[in-house]
C-alpha cells in the first residue's frame, strides 16, 4: 500500500478515535461506566502512534518541510485537526477543469 494512502486512511481512523474517546471519557464521568475508555483508549493509542509513525515516513513523499511536518505531528493531539490533515494536505488535487 502507498504510504500517504496509508497515512489517510490512518490520520482518519486517529481523528475518529479520538472523538469516540473523548465520547466515552464524559459517559465514563457522567454516567459512571469506564468499559468504553477500557476499549477505545488502547486501540486510540495504538492508531495514534502509527499516525506518529506515518507521518514521519510519509514526509518526504508528501513534499514537507520541517514546520509542516510538524503541524501535522502536532494535529495528532487535537480532536479535528487529523481531518484537515487528511483532507487538504493529504488528498491529489482534483484534476483542472477546461
Amino acid at each position: 500500500m502507498d504510504i500517504l494512502r496509508a497515512l489517510r486512511l490512518v490520520s482518519l481512523a486517529e481523528a475518529t478515535s479520538f472523538l469516540l474517546l473523548l465520547v466515552a471519557t464524559a459517559v465514563k464521568y457522567g454516567a459512571a461506566a469506564p468499559l468504553g475508555v477500557k476499549i477505545l483508549g488502547p486501540i486510540h493509542g495504538v492508531l495514534f502512534l502509527g499516525y506518529v509513525g506515518l507521518v514521519l515516513l510519509a514526509r518526504e513523499q508528501a513534499g514537507w518541510n520541517g514546520s509542516r511536518t510538524l503541524l501535522a505531528l502536532a494535529a495528532g493531539v487535537l480532536p479535528f485537526a487529523p481531518y484537515y490533515v487528511e483532507r487538504n494536505w493529504l488528498r491529489a488535487p482534483a484534476p483542472a477543469r477546461a
